[in-house]
């Protein structure tokens, strides 16, 4: 692969660190020269790798709440996204969750996609993003029903007719090539997100008495789940929750003595509490999912339901699975988490297959694939 490729990189939007900014920092390792492209940035949002280059935004950068309401810009998105211009590159990348993909490259210039998810707004989640009902029966807001549901066919519609524009598709996991077949008719490689940038060391240690979530407290993660199980299991089992959301005021008001919430806390607190939970709960379905490989990489097992990416990065030594979103499933599942004993170097294998050193020779494979097909 060749360091004299004009590239251009192109991310949705910049709005915070997450699963897909760290998969983008990783393709901006591979080339440290390339011009990044983006419908949005607030500054100051993402890592200072990123944020030390020059970033081209589109008009949706220029209009009005954009910094915390950005998502009600979303019919505007797919027209957006196709204003770059790409005429002087010799390759391009996509790192997609809504419309970047979409981006119109001239013929001639391979354009490979690292998908996180087809547009989950559009498909199969968007009742939990733009609401019509509210989880307590209230009504949802104006844009969620009055407004989005007069664009989202169009958009379905826009994101299935897009879907060609692009050479290789690269997704974070199988769940999600299966999603990319059924939604847009193309296959998909496999590589999984960079979660750390080196193998672990896991020590054994002495686990305290409690579980933990961590997550974003929205509907679709299915924290009242794990509030439900654990007012099931009683005193006995103890809950601690880090994150915040919208779903918070709500979580607190169902959940019994046993549940603690903690809010957000330092990237240290979180490193310390995976180091001596009794297990992570993990009760919602997600297309990756890096918080259970960050739990199994200070030795923490995980309880998932098992679906969706978790089949992918947890495995039988390294954590329980159960079978249905039910309390007494989810119950039963924690309570054989807390009876079983786990071996430090069962997490050390696992984990090692999503260090960054592994994304990025995968990347390396799959883009020079790319390019030697387009000679």
């Amino acid at each position: 692969m060749t360091s004299k490729l004009r590239v251009a990189v192109v991310h949705d939007w910049l709005t915070g660190m997450r699963g897909g900014e760290a998969v983008l920092e990783g393709i901006l390792k591979l080339y440290p020269d390339a011009d990044l492209f983006t419908l949005l940035h607030n500054k100051g949002s993402v890592s200072e790798f990123i944020e030390n280059r020059v970033i081209r935004t589109s008009f949706i950068d220029r209009l009005p709440f954009k910094k915390s309401s950005y998502r009600n810009y979303l019919p505007l998105f797919p027209t957006a996204i196709e204003t770059f211009e790409f005429r002087n590159y010799d390759l391009v990348i996509s790192s997609s969750h809504c419309v970047a993909k979409g981006v119109l490259v001239p013929p001639g210039v391979p354009h490979i996609c690292f998908v996180h998810s087809p547009m989950r707004y559009v498909w199969d989640m968007t009742g939990d993003y733009f609401p019509y009902t509210n989880m307590d029966g209230s009504p949802g807001g104006f844009f969620s029903r009055w407004v989005f549901p007069f664009f989202a066919n169009y958009l379905r519609m826009w994101d299935s007719a897009s879907a060609p524009r692009v050479d290789r598709y690269i997704c974070n996991s199988q769940f999600v090539a299966e999603r990319l077949r059924r939604y847009y008719g193309m296959p998909a490689g496999v590589v999984h997100p960079p979660c750390f940038a080196s193998a672990p060391r896991i020590p054994k240690s002495q686990r305290e008495d409690f579980f933990l979530v961590v997550s974003a407290l929205v509907p679709y993660k299915r924290i009242d789940l794990a509030l439900d199980a654990f007012k099931h299991l009683g005193p006995d089992f103890k809950l601690k929750i880090v994150g915040k959301g919208p779903e918070l005021k709500r979580l607190k008001t169902q959940a019994p003595t046993n549940v603690e919430f903690l809010g957000s806390v330092s990237r240290e607190e979180i490193s310390r509490l995976y180091a001596s939970a009794k297990g992570l709960i993990f009760p919602g379905v997600e297309d990756f999912g890096i918080v259970p490989v960050e739990a199994q990489y200070y030795g923490c097992p995980v309880v998932a339901l098992a679906k969706g990416g978790a089949l992918e990065t947890v495995t039988a030594k390294t954590g329980i699975f159960f079978n249905e979103q039910s309390i007494e499933s989810l119950s039963e599942a924690v309570r054989r988490c807390a009876d079983n004993k786990f071996i430090p170097a069962d997490f050390q294998k696992n984990v090692s297959h999503f260090s960054e050193a592994v994304f990025l020779t995968k990347m390396r494979q799959e883009i020079g694939k790319l390019l030697r097909q387009r000679k």
